[in-house]
């Protein structure tokens, strides 16, 4: 199921070599608090915006993919600028290449996607307040009792067969 196409969203890297475009909005917002997130990305937390793959395009550039370990112990790819380094998106081994989780903070408007749930909490900094308008879950969460329907409709089409 692909989702209606209302609005899109563009993004890029620090020195605009890489530029991206989100077909449309993410089916939900992770704010994820792990230490390996916060190890990757030098900050207090990840913030990722998932999207289908298929709704995701290049419109400038070519990204580098970098195979890393996760937590998960799946791994991820890393799509890099080839230049400035900068991390525009990944694909983690349980969905694969079919689902890309962009770094929203690459979004040339990245105020327009606050976290949807906040994760690993048990491991967020001391200082860092959450806001409750998004529920916060000490590890991961049951998929079921967060996503809206819409979001759990478009992740069971893009998986198909492998759902």
């Amino acid at each position: 199921m692909t989702p209606v196409q209302e609005e899109t969203f563009e993004g890029g890297c620090t020195c605009r070599h890489l530029r991206y475009r989100m077909e449309s909005e993410p089916m939900l917002v992770h704010c994820c608090h792990c230490r390996w997130c916060q190890r990757e990305t030098g900050a207090a937390f990840a913030l990722n915006a998932i999207i289908e793959s298929d709704q995701l395009t290049v419109i400038e550039g070519e990204p580098e993919f970098i195979n890393t370990p996760s937590m998960s112990g799946k791994g991820q790819r890393i799509a890099r600028c080839p230049h400035c380094k900068a991390a525009l998106w990944s694909h983690y081994g349980g969905a694969g290449d079919l689902a890309s989780f962009v770094r929203v903070g690459t979004l040339d408007d990245p105020d327009r996607f606050p976290p949807s749930v906040h994760i690993y909490t048990c491991s967020k900094q001391p200082w860092v307040k959450l806001s409750p308008d998004a529920p916060a879950f000490d590890e991961y969460y049951p998929r079921g009792e967060v996503w809206p329907e819409e979001s759990k409709k478009r992740w069971t089409a893009m998986l198909g067969d492998r759902g």
